[in-house]
């Protein structure tokens, strides 16, 4: 029953074509709509806002919800964490998904980014390597990186699907393991993926990224575990 007028709610949306940020029928309305009681259309707007799929602004009304990948992120980080502490190499199994796709994908871009794109991401790599003389490359830039990159696959969800990966692995590899890395190979690999997908090579800037991703399956297998993180508010 409860899946029931979840699937009706979602039915709804996509019949009346709502975007993001549109306002849904009241709970009253929803209830004749529906023909079931109000605790059941409350219950159904819970479970449909833990999804992401509706947004519940108390004082206000329910709206369709931003369909975002936040909780597709949240499965992924906490099937990993619990997999590490049940002795798995869940670490590394996440990062080999992001391994598969990124490097599936990269040929795509060879020869593909506009100048202008290229000079962005050429901007990236600069600043990284400023980082980097001071000690570290922030993981906010590094995520520029693959965000620049990625957008010109010109799938809206491949994007977002990418993003969603990186930051349930940086999350989880924070939390899990003491990594150290030597900004300066790091540098260098952003800068010859950046290079091969500039000369148009797929080859070449497959190549790049699986260079990357070995570099950092090797340093996540000698890095000592952290102890374990709290838990996130």
């Amino acid at each position: 029953m409860a899946r029931d007028i979840q699937e009706r709610i979602k039915k709804l949306i996509i019949d009346q074509r709502l975007p993001s940020g549109a306002p849904l029928p009241t709970e009253t309305e929803l209830m004749e709509l529906l023909g079931v009681s109000r605790n059941s259309v409350r219950e159904a707007l819970k479970a449909l806002q833990a999804m992401g799929i509706v947004e519940i602004r108390h004082g206000f009304g329910t709206y369709v919800g931003p369909m975002s990948m936040a909780p597709m992120i949240e499965g992924l980080i906490f099937r990993t964490v619990a997999g590490h502490y049940r002795g798995e190499d869940s670490l590394l199994q996440l990062l080999e998904l992001r391994e598969a796709v990124e490097t599936g994908l990269v040929g795509r871009l060879a020869g593909r980014i506009p100048e202008a794109d290229l000079l962005e991401l050429e901007a990236i790599v600069a600043r990284m390597e400023d980082e980097a003389a001071a000690g570290a490359i922030g993981a906010d830039t590094d995520r520029a990186f693959h965000a620049a990159l990625h957008r010109h696959l010109d799938n809206l969800l491949l994007s977002e699907v990418l993003a969603a990966f990186w930051d349930a692995f940086h999350r989880v590899r924070t939390d899990l393991v003491d990594v150290h890395q030597d900004p300066r190979v790091t540098c260098a690999q952003h800068r010859e993926i950046l290079a091969a997908v500039r000369s148009g090579d797929a080859g070449r800037a497959e190549a790049a990224v699986r260079d990357h991703f070995g570099n950092i399956r090797a340093r996540l297998r000698q890095a000592p575990p952290s102890e374990p993180a709290p838990p996130r508010g």
